[in-house]
């Protein structure tokens, strides 16, 4: 395949990721709240966060791409944390012993909640690991990243700047 082939090609499949992402039934409604607990027992509720920008995101920990996504949000959570950004990772997870093994392998400066039932995965149409949602501080999502490629975080940070500034 020749390069000018290649270019058209991974054009078309950026362009068809990002229409699933737009295609998204909660995109510029209001996020469903919920209530989860935890790694480390604290309870949480979306809620609570009205006011914020959240970045709130699924995993897994057999997912391969969740961990390296979840690595790079974690210096964005830093950064953004003292202009309002709160930052979500919410685990679906088929078996909550492994989920909680990696929550002890992780050192995570935003909450890691674990959602075994899979309830809130369901409510947001969690249908791609890892999935990202960005909340502006009236509630609603108005951003949507399924999967991860690297080098994503630099629209994420666009992203969080614009909803940031509002």
């Amino acid at each position: 395949m020749r390069s000018s082939q290649l270019l058209t090609l991974a054009a078309l499949l950026s362009f068809a990721l990002a229409s699933i992402a737009a295609d998204h039934p909660l995109l510029g409604r209001s996020a469903p709240d919920f209530a989860l607990r935890a790694g480390n027992g604290i309870n949480v509720r979306l809620s609570e966060h009205r006011g914020d920008v959240v970045l709130l995101t699924f995993w897994s920990s057999r997912c391969n791409q969740c961990r390296a996504q979840l690595a790079v949000l974690d210096p964005l959570h830093a950064t953004y944390k003292s202009a309002g950004l709160v930052t979500l990772a919410v685990s679906i997870d088929d078996n909550p012993v492994r989920a909680r093994e990696y929550l002890q392998s992780v050192r995570s400066q935003f909450p890691m909640l674990l959602d075994p039932a899979k309830q809130v995965g369901r409510s947001y149409d969690v249908n791609v690991l890892p999935m990202v949602l960005l909340i502006d501080r009236a509630g609603a999502v108005r951003y949507v990243h399924r999967d991860y490629k690297s080098g994503a975080e630099a629209e994420y940070v666009r992203e969080l700047k614009t909803l940031l500034d509002e």
